[in-house]
């Protein structure tokens, strides 16, 4: 054999041994990266774990304790804990400094606060609807019709303080209807109105038309004409510098998903 043939075989043989090499190290149908992943491996669409905690108004309490062990079964690996009280005391808290990853607000007027001083990252979508119902003892033993007998001489009614969005419902509906109210006392947020009709503290007192229904026969509610003219809008949105930012957005993308809408419809929630 050749010299030159000698060397067009030893040629032939080492590229041969890369060419296999290649195969084995790189493509996708043998074990390599594709464009898919990372270069980490770890593919983009991974679904967030950890934890967050989701500041609410207090009337979403029973629909987002419901929602949030949704949630967590549908999602391994996530825990969501929650904080509620009136939403401008939650407010008040998020502007300073508590470590909230999502507001769920009663109405837009507080959410507006926050995206205005930029505490809230994105946008600030409506979720749901509520409207007032006056919330009386079962049975109605004071025979609560209207709006306007909530004036009667001797009655202990309750409503929200102003700040509250249920307070400020109930200014509206007073506005609307040309009645003016007389409350014993003005609470911070609309669960306190509805636990002192429910211990018999109070006579009446004004709050979500949830409430009543989430109140499992412990109070009865009685509509009135007014309450159409005061309907509250609630927003969700991410908390500036929310250090699980993509979880705090997939779970308020869950709560506008079909299924979230499911659980507010049932709580007696209307369509944003």
């Amino acid at each position: 054999m050749g010299i030159h043939m000698r060397k067009s075989i030893a040629f032939a043989a080492t590229a041969l041994v890369l060419l296999l090499a290649g195969c084995s190290a790189g493509g996708p149908g043998n074990g390599g990266s594709s464009a898919s992943t990372g270069g980490n491996g770890a593919s983009a669409s991974a679904t967030p774990t950890g934890s967050i905690t989701v500041f609410a108004a207090a009337s979403l309490q029973q629909t987002f304790t419901t929602l949030g062990k949704d949630y967590e079964r549908a999602h391994p690996g996530t825990t969501v804990t929650f904080s509620f009280a009136g939403s401008s005391d939650l407010v008040s808290q998020i502007q300073n400094g508590a470590p909230a990853d999502v507001f769920a607000s009663a109405d837009e007027k507080n959410m507006t606060k926050l995206t205005d001083a930029g505490l809230i990252a994105g946008g600030t979508p409506a979720f749901a609807t509520n409207t007032l119902q006056i919330a009386v003892a079962p049975g109605n033993p004071k025979g609560i019709a209207d709006l306007q007998d909530l004036t009667a001489s001797g009655l202990q009614v309750v409503t929200c303080a102003a700040p509250v969005p249920c307070g400020a419902a109930t200014h509206a509906v007073e506005q609307a209807s040309g009645v003016t109210l007389r409350p014993v006392s003005e609470e911070q947020s609309v669960t306190d109105v509805l636990g002192k009709v429910e211990s018999g503290q109070a006579d009446a007192g004004l709050v979500y038309v949830t409430d009543v229904r989430g109140a499992d026969g412990k109070v009865d509610g009685v509509d009135f004409a007014a309450a159409s003219k005061a309907v509250n809008t609630y927003p969700i949105g991410v908390v500036q510098g929310s250090q699980h930012a993509a979880l705090a957005a997939s779970f308020s993308a869950f709560v506008r998903s079909d299924a979230g809408a499911q659980v507010l419809r049932t709580a007696g929630f209307g369509q944003p």
